[in-house]
């Protein structure tokens, strides 16, 4: 027999290990499957996952990467390690209105310990990372299924047996290759699912520890159980699912090292049948065991909502319109029928997306909308397997089927929306855990097949032939997870009708200077959901550069009508308005998008642009040092700073300003060129002369760079380098102003000294 084949350090099963359940049926009697050691099992598991994922090594920051990395401060050395206690996922402060409040200090922390390993932001070892963390996940679950598929017995000398090695493979096969996962490995901020994921397995693997020493199922470890509240805890600081582990331990404790039968529970309770004892609740410390669970849960939930705040994340209807339907029925209908795509996902992850709301998921408003059939199926499916759970006479079936949905329903509660609104529509990284379920269960329906099938070989290839396809489909996802192109394209024929995707799409195009083609899915964008201010921001940056004025300000004042908060939008407007010589109107916008976000420099950098052109002089000066107090290496405020001291004669006033910024950013070529200019015209010629050849150094191409050298030459009286770099300013730009005249200027004068000396 298979045990037998697993532990031949002693050939006598009975007196090998203790029992905690009657003796079953073992899954893996029927199962046409590969046997292999534990090790190699485990080692062609590791072997998958990595191979499903591996190409998405090298790939970029893309998506939500962006503002959960680069632009998130808590990454960076400066910012102290106790700012990560009080900040979101994102680097906000969790007491901010505009908090996510999705706490996950442990998975920033490892963020910042790669950010500081790569010496910056190099997304390569971000990705690695992920990518040995999902390996390391899929083979843990060869233990873990061997446990919830064969049950939690141990050898005399404390050794956990492995009774389903076949079966327990194949599941892990299907969890390591299932393409779903591929936005947690593939995208970096999948990471918190996945370190997630491996605290909650070791969180159940604790769980299990606590009875090994257990001979009659009477004695268990407290250390162990408490260890597992630990690592539940640990969990949930890297992601909120997290916690659910302690429900799943708990559900495992009263199915498997109790044997409780739920259906005969509710009979005894609906009948008060004074026998409860008998019926396994309070025999061998579920009851402490669970009071300790439920006691460890309820503290690490408490002092979360404490360091969170007491009010819930706010989300807008775009990211979950049903939650935000008037409607009770409507409500509920959608979320089932979310629940139902969520299933579809773990049954066929064929049509895959980085983002699932505005627009990509119509409501359901009516029972007439052919969709309801999907409600009526996961319906269907689900009360036959609860049925199953709980009334089938076969307690080995009513334990795994039990155990694969509890693992299926469980950690999916706090995307539910039955708690609380969650800021999604669908997020395939949210069915990690999940799959756990979904693969447990389509492991039992493929043994119960093998049992009935005569031609089980036919049966293992049909099997071996979704993992390969699984395996090629997440080869081909990762793939499109490597560049934000590739992403967002790859969405257009999945969601054609999700806002989101166009934007993003617009977004990369204009990134990359496409501007015209940005221009096509911005307009889309705005047209699939036409309160999509960002759309419109962006859109109206666009048109305000093509100096198509008139559309860009009905576009930016629409936006700032539909969200009256939106500073940039506010800032993009008076830029725009500046530009039509509204020069009232821009300020007050300036002003306004000042008063919804107080420390914003490229605001005040605008604000005086705007004042300079006004000849408002002094109030341009305090602007553009408002600029650089919030944003100290805003390299064009303080340049402006030069430029306008330097314009107004305030020579000495302009060289300290140049030498400040220059203290602040050493390498900034424009700034060295400013400076070099002030000192010239200070008859610092020494001084000047190696600024302006630093600033050439760093950006050899600059025609104003070799033009306003050759200037200084000109008045030093070095006339032969003046000549010399004349020459290479007009070489690199013949139209430069000025340039020209200044050589022609040079070239009489030593037309004249070489008669004189001739």
């Amino acid at each position: 027999q298979i045990c037998n084949q697993h532990n031949a350090e002693a050939p006598n099963l009975e007196q090998t290990f203790h029992r905690m359940a009657q003796t079953e049926p073992n899954l893996d009697h029927d199962v046409s499957w590969f046997l292999l050691p534990p090790y190699w099992a485990k080692a062609i598991v590791a072997l998958i996952s990595f191979l499903c994922f591996a190409n998405s090594y090298d790939g970029d920051f893309v998506f939500d990467d962006s503002e959960a990395i680069i632009n998130n401060k808590d990454l960076r050395a400066e910012t102290p390690l106790g700012d990560l206690w009080h900040h979101d996922f994102w680097g906000s402060k969790l007491s901010s209105n505009t908090s996510h409040k999705s706490y996950r200090p442990l998975t920033v922390l490892t963020f910042r310990i790669n950010y500081l390993f790569a010496g910056g932001f190099y997304p390569a070892g971000f990705h690695v990372i992920n990518i040995i963390l999902h390996c390391t996940i899929s083979v843990l679950m060869v233990d873990v299924f061997s446990i919830l598929l064969g049950g939690l017995q141990f050898s005399n000398k404390g050794r956990r047996l492995n009774l389903a090695p076949k079966t327990s493979l194949l599941a892990a096969l299907l969890f390591a290759a299932h393409p779903v996962h591929t936005e947690c490995v593939a995208g970096i901020v999948g990471r918190a699912d996945l370190l997630c994921a491996l605290f909650f397995l070791l969180s159940f693997l604790g769980y299990c520890k606590a009875f090994r020493e257990n001979k009659e199922g009477h004695n268990f470890s407290i250390f162990w159980v408490l260890v597992s509240v630990i690592l539940g805890a640990i969990a949930m600081l890297c992601k909120e699912q997290g916690i659910t582990v302690l429900g799943l331990n708990a559900v495992f404790d009263a199915l498997v090292i109790n044997k409780l039968n739920v259906l005969e529970l509710i009979q005894k309770l609906l009948h008060k049948d004074k026998s409860l004892e008998n019926a396994g609740l309070l025999r061998k410390g579920l009851l402490f065991r669970i009071t300790l669970l439920m006691s460890g849960g309820a503290s690490i939930l408490y002092i979360r909502w404490r360091i969170m705040g007491t009010g819930p994340p706010a989300f807008t209807e775009v990211d979950n319109p049903a939650s935000f339907a008037d409607s009770l029925f409507v409500r509920a209908i959608n979320y089932n029928y979310y629940y139902s795509l969520n299933a579809w996902l773990l049954l066929c992850p064929w049509w895959l997306c980085f983002d699932w709301s505005m627009g990509c998921i119509p409501l359901i408003k009516s029972v007439s909308d052919w969709r309801i059939i999907a409600l009526a199926a996961l319906w269907f499916c689900l009360i036959g397997l609860i049925c199953q759970a709980l009334c089938s006479e076969d307690s080995h079936k009513r334990r795994i089927l039990t155990l694969g949905l509890g693992f299926l329903i469980i950690p999916f509660l706090p995307a539910s929306n039955l708690f609380f609104r969650v800021g999604f529509v669908i997020a395939e990284r949210v069915i990690y855990l999940p799959s756990i379920g979904y693969c447990i269960l389509f492991t039992y329906g493929f043994s119960l097949l093998s049992k009935q099938a005569k031609k089980k070989k036919i049966l293992a290839v049909a099997v071996l032939g979704i993992l390969l396809i699984n395996v090629m489909r997440c080869a081909l996802r990762s793939s499109q997870w490597r560049s934000e192109e590739q992403l967002f394209r790859s969405a257009l024929s999945v969601c054609p009708l999700n806002a989101k995707v166009h934007y993003n799409v617009g977004k990369n195009l204009a990134d990359k200077g496409n501007q015209s083609a940005a221009i096509k899915y911005y307009r889309e964008a705005v047209r699939l959901n036409p309160k999509y201010v960002h759309a419109m921001n962006n859109l109206g940056n666009i048109l305000k550069e093509r100096n198509e004025l008139q559309e860009a300000e009905q576009l930016l004042s629409l936006a700032v009508q539909i969200q009256p908060d939106f500073a940039a939008a506010w800032m993009n407007l008076g830029i725009v308005q500046n530009s039509l010589r509204r020069f009232e109107e821009a300020e007050q916008s300036y002003w306004t998008a000042i008063k919804h976000r107080k420390k914003y420099p490229d605001c005040y950098y605008n604000l005086g642009r705007l004042y300079a052109d006004l000849n408002r002089h002094i109030d341009a000066l305090n602007a553009w040092r408002n600029a650089t107090v919030l944003k100290p290496e805003h390299s064009l405020a303080w340049n402006n700073m030069i430029i306008l001291l330097d314009n107004t004669g305030n020579l000495a006033q302009a060289e300290a300003v140049g030498r400040e910024a220059l203290e602040l950013i050493p390498n900034d070529h424009s700034l060295m060129f400013s400076l070099a200019n002030v000192l010239g015209k200070s008859q610092k010629y020494k001084e000047s002369e190696a600024l302006f050849l630093k600033a050439i150094k760093a950006n050899p191409n600059a025609a104003s760079y070799h033009g306003n050298l050759a200037v200084l030459y000109h008045r030093w009286g070095n006339l032969d380098l003046a000549k010399k770099h004349y020459e290479v300013s007009l070489k690199l730009d013949p139209m430069a102003p000025g340039t020209k005249e200044n050589y022609n200027l040079l070239r009489r004068k030593l037309e004249q000294l070489q008669k004189k000396g001739g």
